[in-house]
């Protein structure tokens, strides 16, 4: 793929790197490459970042039809620059395209945009402890036209952020607000996708769940409304009497990277991993017979987020004393010690730019 280059004339001052939270700082340039029905996918650039100029009738806005992924680029121990598990992600947005109907792209030529990308913005990989070089590919619709119907025309566009820790308590556990109200997803429809669609669906939710004063909220089957499935935009786990228990993938949840990455790691270490669907009630039982040992949640933004307290019917389970498990710790500290080099990638998950 030949990707034309136009280099920024104007770089920004880059930001502390001790004080970068999450999502607030945009590197100098991005990648764009259009698709035309009956051409493809064309014109891959680099450009300087910058806003976009699009119609007010684009697609995107009023339906709603784009796709997302977020992977990220580390500044190893040896001073190379490695992606984790990047693979997974561009095949996983292809998964999230064919649901909403949107052209796949090869992910080769992804994968060659986001390395170019990142070639480019390199400098802005920051080194501090914890931190890393967020990379946000996704796609948008922008025909120019109001009805409901698939566009014909897209923008595919990577964008990186350095960043620091998702959560304001890091690796502290967080307060978790068991959401039985408001339902995000069911299965058939698109809640295995990393679409917008899921995400606004949430964010009602999410606000009451911070009046309360926890910090996100852990879902419920659309359904029933019992069935535990995931925390936000995390895919959550139990340790209980030994065995590690999560949601098994049936469409409503996503197929978490992370996720992924934790059941083979505990595997490997000779834990019992079941993905099974549990309600709320059977969790709460088995933590008042002091059976719940751990919980935490997975995700390629916060890694790890121990869970301290599940609260639910107007009562706070508080888990591990609300400590950070032994095992929640071994796990951020075996998956952060491959996305850095510091240990051996038995698992083929790095890719070195």
């Amino acid at each position: 793929m030949d990707i034309k280059i136009v280099k920024n004339s104007n770089p920004k001052v880059k930001p502390d790197q001790n004080n970068l939270g999450f999502g607030n700082y945009f590197t100098d340039h991005m990648f764009i490459m259009d698709y035309t029905k009956g051409i493809g996918w064309h014109d891959p650039r680099v450009a300087p970042y910058g806003p976009l100029e699009l119609d007010p009738s684009a697609m995107v806005f009023h339906y709603a039809q784009e796709t997302f992924e977020g992977l990220k680029a580390y500044k190893a121990v040896d001073g190379s620059i490695q992606l984790f598990r990047v693979r997974d992600n561009l095949k996983r947005l292809n998964i999230s395209n064919d649901r909403v109907c949107i052209p796949q792209i090869d992910e080769k030529m992804m994968f060659e945009a986001i390395k170019t990308l990142i070639e480019v913005d390199k400098d802005w990989i920051p080194s501090a402890p914890g931190t890393s070089l967020y990379v946000r590919p996704f796609v948008i619709a922008t025909d120019p036209y109001l009805g409901v119907r698939p566009a014909g025309t897209y923008k595919f566009m990577v964008i990186l952020s350095p960043v620091g820790a998702y959560y304001k308590e890091g690796l502290n556990p967080t307060k978790i607000y068991v959401e039985d109200k408001y339902v995000r997803a069911v299965p058939g429809g698109i809640g295995f996708a990393k679409t917008g669609g899921n995400y606004a669906a949430s964010l009602k939710a999410q606000v009451e769940a911070n009046e309360k004063g926890y910090s996100q909220v852990l879902w419920l089957d659309g359904k029933e409304r019992k069935y535990i499935e995931e925390v936000g935009t995390s895919n959550a786990f139990f340790k209980i009497e030994g065995k590690v228990y999560t949601a098994p993938l049936e469409g409503s949840i996503l197929s978490g990277i992370t996720r992924d990455s934790a059941i083979r790691l505990m595997k490997d270490w000779g834990y019992e991993v079941i993905e099974q669907r549990m309600t709320i009630q059977e969790l709460k039982d088995l933590y008042e017979e002091g059976k719940l040992e751990e919980a935490f949640a997975t995700g390629t933004a916060a890694v790890i987020s121990p869970i301290g307290t599940l609260g639910w019917n107007g009562e706070d389970m508080v888990i591990n004393e609300s400590r950070i498990g032994a095992l929640s710790q071994k796990l951020y500290d075996a998956i952060t010690s491959i996305q850095y080099g510091k240990d051996e990638d038995k698992f083929d998950w790095v890719t070195k730019i």
